[in-house]
């Protein structure tokens, strides 16, 4: 179980704290009422897919041996009327090198990091998948 505490600092400035020992600061941007000292939450949601999906595809990577040095996640998040995530598109960047085979499991592995299974839980959020080779 992870456990995460949010502590008002001011505003709607927040610092994270993490069971794991690492911190955060949240807070909202200045034309949402906040002072733009850390990412919204809504933010970091987005920050969240593109690791995971990168650190998912580096591990299964690893365990192939596959080359999988130069990854790079892109996650645009398109917000509703309320500020909430209602889409997200990924564009995932993998080294040339792969073979069509490695690039069709990658992109399969990519949709099962545990946030992205999430998210596509989630009935009125959807997430769009591309990938780049570099």
């Amino acid at each position: 179980m992870t456990t995460a505490r949010a502590r008002r600092r001011s505003g709607y400035t927040h610092d994270v704290e993490l069971g794991s020992g690492h911190s955060f600061t949240f807070d909202e941007p200045e034309d949402k009422g906040g002072e733009n000292k850390g990412p919204s939450p809504t933010d970091m949601l987005a920050a969240s897919l593109a690791a995971c999906t990168a650190i998912t595809m580096e591990m299964y990577a690893d365990r192939k041996g596959w080359p999988l040095d130069d990854v790079e996640v892109a996650v645009d998040m398109e917000k509703g009327s309320g500020d909430e995530p209602r889409s997200f598109a990924v564009t995932i960047r993998l080294p040339k090198e792969l073979t069509q085979d490695q690039l069709n499991r990658l992109m399969i592995i990519a949709a099962k990091c545990p946030v992205h299974k999430a998210l596509k839980d989630e009935a009125d959020v959807s997430i769009d998948e591309r990938v780049e080779l570099i």
